[in-house]
């Protein structure tokens, strides 16, 4: 298994942060990363997410949502064709600042039979996930 994780604090509330990283149709506006998608954040429910890398070509995930609790935790796991070969489990956790803030940790973790030989493009993937980040704090912030 190998994990990767990107942090970033966000002058608005966990709920301000909350409500912009559920509005998946919303992505397109600001997200350079996953720039569509639908679905809704609720247990057991399936998201279309557009993933553009930064090196690489467009893809499609179809993850399941595993957790959402609003403000606190967004939590799905996408497959790579079957269970086994390449599952990541991303999440984002939100927490309240003293400021009135929030931290925000995004990370995946990545597990299966192709992660030995998939290395280049876990490490391309932190730097999309900081340059989300970024973007996600300059919309709610903006």
């Amino acid at each position: 298994m190998r994990t990767i994780s990107t942090a970033i604090d966000i002058q608005a509330s966990p709920e301000q942060v909350w409500a912009v990283l559920v509005d998946f149709a919303g992505y397109a506006a600001w997200n350079p990363f996953i720039r569509e998608g639908s679905g809704e954040a609720i247990v057991g429910g399936k998201l279309t997410l557009r993933m553009y890398p930064e090196n690489g070509r467009p893809m499609t995930f179809k993850p399941e949502v595993l957790a959402a609790e609003p403000g606190k935790v967004l939590r799905w796991v996408g497959r790579l064709i079957v269970p086994g070969l390449f599952d990541g489990t991303h999440e984002f956790t939100l927490r309240a600042t003293p400021d009135g803030g929030t931290h925000l940790v995004q990370s995946e973790s990545f597990k299966g039979l192709l992660v030995p030989f998939l290395g280049k493009m876990i490490e391309g993937t932190q730097r999309n996930f900081a340059n989300l980040n970024e973007a996600l704090k300059k919309r709610v912030e903006g």
